[in-house]
């Protein structure tokens, strides 16, 4: 069996998620963990962040459900409301990231989320990746190659089918897959303790 964790690094519930997957992954050494990029501003939805009118709202609702944190770096960006999201060029980072330590994966895909949400970092920028990648003693002239070359776009694409291809249909989503079988175990939010009881219904 393995955890698949699919999530967007521009989507405020996935960050607020992040301490719950770190935890369970911490007490799981032994299961692997697959993470897939979503989609969620592709397209016509790569626009200035003031057009999404909720945004405040709903960061409000994750931290306090959630008690993850919105950095001044952040907020900076929401008060400036010019920044776009694209979540493409985040999946190609997920995707440059997950080569270096495929291991590493649910970590740095909650590094990624910090980056965001407390530094204001942009998740399109190369330097969010040298620095992201440096943090986490990985080669990081190595991941801003990864980020910017073919493959990590390839990847980025795959993700996204492979998100549909899961049925996922909001995020984050965190599955356990065990060959054909595919148990839902979380989406949107939820306690690592919740998801431990349902873990250990499926052994």
């Amino acid at each position: 069996m393995k955890l698949v964790y699919v999530f967007d690094a521009y989507c405020g519930w996935s960050h607020g998620f992040s301490a719950p997957l770190r935890e369970l992954v911490a007490r799981h050494p032994e299961l692997p963990v697959e993470v897939v990029s979503g989609g969620l501003f592709t397209g016509g939805r790569r626009v200035p962040i003031r057009e999404f009118g909720y945004v405040q709202g709903a960061n409000a609702q994750i931290a306090e459900l959630t008690g993850a944190r919105f950095g001044e770096g952040y907020e900076r960006l929401i008060a400036d409301g010019s920044f776009v999201m694209d979540s493409e060029a985040a999946a190609r980072g997920v995707a440059a990231l997950r080569r270096a330590a495929p291991e590493r994966a649910a970590e740095l895909a909650t590094d990624l989320q910090k980056a965001f949400y407390v530094d204001g970092l942009s998740l399109s920028d190369p330097a969010t990746y040298r620095k992201l990648a440096a943090d986490a003693g990985l080669d990081a002239e190595a991941v801003v190659a990864a980020f910017e070359g073919p493959e990590a776009a390839a990847e980025a694409r795959a993700d996204f089918r492979r998100s549909a291809e899961l049925g996922v249909t909001g995020f984050p989503t965190l599955l356990a897959v065990d060959g054909e079988r595919v148990v839902r175990l979380a989406q949107g939010s939820a306690r690592a303790d919740e998801i431990e009881r349902l873990l250990a219904s499926l052994s």
